[in-house]
């Protein structure tokens, strides 16, 4: 049995690897601060630096005895307008200003924009966000491949920024040949999650799961509103999910975030899905050995809400204090979990659980477990489906998961509340109470005396068949 530490938080922490944070020596001192999944992100880095991180990962797990998730999280489409004559401009407000197929560098009455999915989409008042929503364009004619608009909001406008279409659906896939590329070199490696950015609508995740195969699980990152159009589609196929905040703030109205980041933890935890927020939680701590006030409540929200897991991008990737930000994360989430508003706010947040045997076991083991005290519920997993029941029951004790699938183990490293050990083989309900009773006293989470509940699916190693509860004395 490879030892996995007992879960003192309930939410776990992501944390992305960059140039601050990829020497070995960094990587273990992230895993020590609290860090439960990396995230390898393929829009930075060449193949050879992310293999490298990849290993280290796998060396500091095999020391330390604990699964450790690891993200692949692919870049997408990135919409760019061209060059121009001088390398930038200055764009005025009130004035009119040209996008089109044309290859000539632009100026400061026009600029080329080569992506005819974007031109086929607008429509006369559909509005155009370059420079990360620095820059606001409003489209008044247009074609096939040309675009007439007024500047709304203007400013400096260089080579190659970034265009945000918010209010339209482009015929575009979330995969570029370049995502395809890192996603099949992130599968041999052995990633356990690939994020998918520019999801637009649950064809895209759809188009992912068939490639992936199950060899990892699919995450959605939900960056543009109309994603939210089919919000409880794209819940349902995805794996688990990402609130994207970066982009996601681009294109919807600042005031709406939270609000969107509410709805979409909201149904995560309905559909028994995993959930992250991310970006920009301690963004100062990228140059500051502290956070803002605002930060620390930003983080204490999501847990508040119940999300599985937070994440920390630029400031474990390329800040000054990596370890303390992930210090800092872990701090804010322990003290959360202690408040006194913490668990009513949690059950508050609940929903009835779904008309299937499966659900109907997982929801009666946390009412068993509080009912009689129990210290941990026990999930015999294949694929990680029991487990995911009992993470979505948000019970009030630890959730110990045992499986005999390493790949397993490292993919649940995300979900709330979840403490995943790799187990020896079971076949037989006498080998359910030895491994159940062996795990809970190697993980700390029971000691003799203490009384345990487990689920469990019979026949055993059949995916998602739970069908089984017991109360098991600790010996």
């Amino acid at each position: 049995m490879v030892r996995a530490m007992s879960p003192l938080r309930n939410a776990k922490i992501v944390a992305t690897l960059g140039p601050a944070s990829s020497s070995p020596e960094r990587i273990a001192a992230l895993v020590e601060a609290g860090v439960n999944v990396f995230r390898l992100n393929f829009s930075h880095g060449s193949h050879a630096d992310h293999a490298r991180n990849y290993d280290t990962i796998r060396e500091v797990e095999a020391k330390i005895g604990r699964p450790i998730g690891i993200l692949g999280d692919l870049q997408g489409p990135k919409l760019r307008v061209g060059t121009f004559e001088d390398g930038k401009v200055q764009l005025e407000k009130g004035n009119t200003f040209r996008l089109d197929l044309s290859e000539k560098p632009g100026d400061a009455t026009r600029a080329p924009l080569p992506h005819p999915e974007i031109f086929s989409a607008i429509e006369p008042g559909t509005d155009l966000l370059l420079d990360d929503g620095n820059i606001r364009l409003r489209v008044e004619k247009c074609g096939e491949d040309f675009a007439e608009t007024q500047v709304v909001i203007g400013g400096p406008l260089s080579n190659h920024k970034g265009v945000n279409v918010p209010n339209a659906v482009l015929n575009l896939s979330a995969m570029t040949d370049k995502d395809r590329k890192d996603l099949a070199f992130g599968l041999e490696l052995g990633i356990d999650w690939v994020a998918l950015s520019f999801v637009q609508r649950a064809d895209d995740v759809a188009e992912a799961l068939n490639i992936v195969k199950g060899r990892a699980g699919v995450l959605a990152k939900l960056e543009k509103p109309a994603a939210i159009d089919e919000l409880y589609e794209i819940v349902d196929m995805a794996d688990a999910i990402m609130v994207a905040r970066g982009d996601l703030g681009v294109e919807a109205q600042a005031e709406d975030v939270p609000i969107l980041q509410k709805r979409i933890i909201r149904a995560c935890r309905y559909a028994g899905k995993p959930v992250i927020v991310a970006t920009q939680m301690l963004d100062s701590m990228v140059h500051s050995p502290t956070p803002t006030r605002a930060e620390a409540s930003d983080v204490a929200t999501a847990v508040y809400d119940g999300a599985d897991a937070v994440m920390l991008s630029a400031e474990t990737a390329v800040g000054d204090y990596p370890v303390e930000a992930v210090n800092m994360m872990d701090r804010i989430i322990h003290r959360v979990e202690r408040d006194a508003l913490y668990r009513p706010l949690i059950d508050a947040q609940r929903r009835e659980p779904q008309p299937t045997a499966e659900d109907a076991i997982t929801a009666a083991a946390r009412e068993t477990a509080h009912t009689i005290s129990a210290t941990a519920i026990v999930t015999f997993t294949a694929t990680g489906s029991t487990t995911l029941r009992a993470a979505r029951e948000r019970p009030e004790v630890p959730i110990l998961s045992l499986t005999t699938e390493l790949k397993t183990a490292r993919r649940l490293a995300l979900a709330w509340g979840v403490c995943p050990v790799l187990t020896g083989k079971v076949e037989r309900m006498v080998h359910v109470a030895a491994e159940a009773n062996k795990a809970v006293i190697e993980q700390g989470v029971a000691a003799p005396g203490d009384v345990v509940v487990v689920t469990a699916g019979m026949p055993f190693g059949t995916p998602g068949a739970t069908n089984l509860l017991r109360i098991l004395p600790v010996e």
